[in-house]
């Protein structure tokens, strides 16, 4: 696969060029008011891919926090089906985030597909890069995920002031044909990738796994009842920060709302997480996880269990985004986790 070696300014050029593009928006890291967040990027020189982490995962482009499925009239037989297919590029994306997305893309392609996740997913060029900042939260290095050697469609890395571009598959390799400049990527900056690789490794573990990641489901196997459930449960509000933020967490509420005139009506789901009080609310009003202690344990049952036995992937990947937005101090998957090695 093509691989190139820019310079900053010839990266800020190859980056104006993508945003001359008409009919694709352009996404990336930006700061607002002290922290990083994707937004649509207007100038080149609003990119940071020096962050450390954003507020919010970038799952949001694929998945948005609501999203319009379905206009329809009343009686069933007129309805439209909504699919975003606008173009995009996503660029900038760690590698955790990029694992997550992948993850993503197996949960929605299992079983009954989603058209509407899917259809995003095709329509957007997904640029990574290398960690160059590393948060006070990360982990990624104790999960594996620290680094991703496929997933990205482009990959940047920074190396001697400029940056290591390399494509993963055509729709990169389309991407990086409107680079202008730039020289040929060499073996020894090849080299150089795999030390920063593996400096990141070491570098994001600010919190230790005192086990194996493919582990966690045995010693989840053996620690329902332990008590740490109760013990951090007492302190959660139930505000479902944790889910929020979190890139590898998909669960979503569904919602019709019909017009005043009850001739037609629309049909949109929103993000809803599993530490919200009535997320496992159905009709009746009878509530499956009502105690705060059941749907705290949910959390780190679905991420270190069910789904690794959906799908044979742990829905972690070390961001840790859920511990900076917990007020209360008691999201910490590493912190939970080790407990139950512990015992």
């Amino acid at each position: 696969m093509p691989l190139k070696y820019l310079k900053k300014s010839e990266l800020n050029q190859w980056v104006v060029t993508l945003l001359k593009e008409n009919g694709r928006k352009f996404y990336g890291p930006k700061e607002k008011n002290g922290f990083f967040d994707f937004d649509e990027i207007g100038d080149a020189s609003e990119l940071r891919l020096d962050y450390d982490t954003t507020v919010i995962p970038p799952k949001k482009y694929f998945q948005p926090p609501q999203e319009l499925m379905l206009k329809f009239k009343t009686g069933g037989a007129d309805y439209e089906n909504v699919i975003d297919k606008t173009p995009f590029v996503l660029f900038g994306v760690h590698p955790y985030d990029i694992i997550a997305i992948n993850q993503m893309d197996k949960i929605f392609s299992m079983e009954n597909r989603d058209e509407h996740y899917l259809a995003r997913r095709e329509a957007s060029v997904l640029v990574g890069v290398d960690v160059e900042t590393v948060s006070a939260n990360h982990f990624a290095g104790s999960m594996g995920t620290s680094i991703a050697k496929t997933g990205w469609d482009v990959l940047l890395t920074k190396i001697n002031g400029g940056y290591l571009v390399q494509s993963g598959n055509p729709k990169g390799e389309k991407l990086m044909a409107s680079i202008a400049g730039g020289e040929k990527g060499t073996n020894e900056q090849l080299a150089e990738r795999e030390k920063i690789w593996l400096d990141n490794c070491a570098a994001m573990r600010k919190h230790e796994l005192k086990c194996a990641p493919e582990d966690l489901h045995a010693f989840l196997e053996k620690g329902y009842n332990h008590p740490i459930w109760e013990e951090k449960a007492r302190l959660c509000f139930s505000c479902g920060s944790c889910n929020l933020v979190c890139p590898t967490c998909y669960c979503f509420d569904v919602q019709d709302d019909v017009a005043w005139d009850t001739k037609c009506g629309t049909r949109c789901r929103s993000w809803d997480g599993c530490l919200l009080k009535d997320f496992a609310t159905v009709t009746g009003g009878h509530n499956f996880r009502k105690r705060k202690a059941d749907r705290y344990r949910h959390r780190f049952y679905r991420k270190g269990k069910y789904v690794p036995e959906k799908m044979g992937e742990i829905a972690c990947v070390g961001c840790g985004r859920c511990i900076k937005a917990c007020v209360s101090n008691i999201a910490n998957p590493v912190e939970v986790y080790n407990r139950l090695v512990e015992a």
